[in-house]
C-alpha cells in the first residue's frame, strides 16, 4: 500500500478559514471534494518550507505559519495519507487557482455544509472546538 506524507494549511482571513475544491478525478472518494490547501513533502524539505512552497505553487498566497494544529492518518482505497496540518495566516486573502475549481471562506461554523474529503474532516471537526 502506498503511503504519502503531506502538509495542509488552515489558512484564516478576518475568522473566515479557506476551504478550496478538488477538480474532478478518476477516484470517487476525492473528485471534486473539499479540502485544506497542501501537498507533498519533498525529499530534504522540511514541512514548513513545503507548506510555503505549496501555497505559492497553488494560490500564488504568501502565507505566515501560526502554529502547528493536527495530524491526520487515514486509510483511502488506494493509500495512507499523513497530513500535517498548520494554522496559518495570510494579509492579502487574494489567490489565483492553478489546481482546484473553487474556494470559498468560510466561518468554522459552516465548514461542516461542505462535500470534504475524508481525510480533512479530523480537522473540519477539531476546527469546530477552537
Amino acid at each position: 500500500m502506498k503511503k504519502i506524507e503531506v502538509v495542509a494549511a488552515i489558512i484564516i482571513y478576518q475568522n473566515k478559514i479557506l476551504c478550496l475544491q478538488r477538480k474532478e478525478s478518476k477516484l470517487a472518494y476525492i473528485s471534486k471534494k473539499y479540502e485544506f490547501p497542501g501537498g507533498k513533502i519533498e525529499i530534504g524539505e522540511s514541512k514548513e518550507d513545503a507548506i510555503k512552497r505549496e501555497i505559492m505553487e497553488e494560490l500564488e498566497m504568501e502565507i505566515y505559519i501560526d502554529q502547528e494544529f493536527f495530524t491526520v492518518e487515514h486509510q483511502y482505497p488506494d493509500f495512507h495519507i499523513t497530513m500535517h496540518s498548520y494554522l496559518c495566516s495570510v494579509r492579502n486573502p487574494n489567490l489565483i487557482l492553478t489546481e482546484h475549481i473553487d474556494f470559498k471562506w468560510l466561518d468554522k461554523a459552516n465548514l461542516i455544509g461542505l462535500d470534504w474529503a475524508d481525510a480533512d474532516m479530523p480537522i473540519v471537526m477539531k476546527l469546530k472546538t477552537l
